[in-house]
């Protein structure tokens, strides 16, 4: 892992970006103190840098976390191969047309799920190595990842997740397997994530300590008092 850019922001914390072998990362450090970490990623493969990601990561980092953010194979900046980007246009076109876009999604979603994961594993292997990070590993947002993740990853502890990212069939099967505390963050008037389908994931998950937050609004109108109460719900699992 090689550090190219830190700054010290108004509040103390560290930003540090970084580069891993091909993948780019940032990361975030409240303090001198070794803190629990937390991975943060993005619904969908959107950027690293996407603004309301890095705003989450702050609050985070300012309550007393360590969190990473990469842009994983397909993801954000990364090249994407001709075949995704043939994807995307038949996603874009599919929307504008009104069309069913799940199969899309499918053909979509999956594969990046499956090329973000094991970088996720090797940033997690170099992230634990640094002095400044220690204690129990939280994982907050693309739900796909994070239920991936958590059957994968014995060092997830605890997740926070996004009712809002299609989950593929894949991972939909995998949600049984997941045995870690959960928040799940649900958008009650999601235009792209049906409800039901949320509802029915929630269930499924086979953790005894799952916790449902819904609230009223379309896909990016979260509260930020979510914020807050998921840093809480790290809290309890990573302090």
């Amino acid at each position: 892992m090689r550090f190219t850019s830190e700054q010290r922001l108004d509040d103390g914390v560290l930003e540090r970006e970084f580069i891993l072998g091909e993948i780019p990362g940032t990361l975030w450090t409240p303090g001198s103190e070794p803190a629990p970490l937390i991975l943060m990623a993005h619904n969908n493969g959107l950027p690293k840098g996407e603004s309301r990601l890095v705003a989450r990561a702050r609050r985070s980092a300012a309550y007393g976390y360590a969190v990473a953010t990469i842009d994983a194979a397909g993801c954000g900046d990364r090249p994407r191969s001709p075949a995704d980007e043939q994807t995307r246009a038949d996603l874009r076109r599919a929307m504008r047309a009104g069309e069913p876009v799940d199969e899309i999604f499918e053909s979509l979603v999956g594969p990046l799920v499956e090329g973000a994961v094991p970088e996720w594993r090797t940033t997690l292997d170099a992230l634990l190595a640094l002095p400044e990070i220690g204690g129990p590993v939280g994982y907050s947002g693309w739900t796909a990842v994070g239920i991936r993740l958590a059957v994968a990853e014995p060092r997830i502890a605890a997740a926070g997740l996004f009712a809002g990212g299609f989950v593929p069939r894949a991972q939909r099967e995998e949600a049984r397997q997941v045995t870690i505390p959960l928040l799940f963050l649900l958008q009650w008037d999601d235009e792209g994530n049906p409800r039901q389908r949320a509802l029915d994931l929630f269930d499924a998950f086979g953790t005894k300590e799952k916790t449902l937050h819904a609230n009223l609004g379309g896909h990016t109108g979260t509260p930020w008092f979510e914020a807050e109460d998921g840093n809480r719900f790290f809290g309890r699992h990573l302090k």
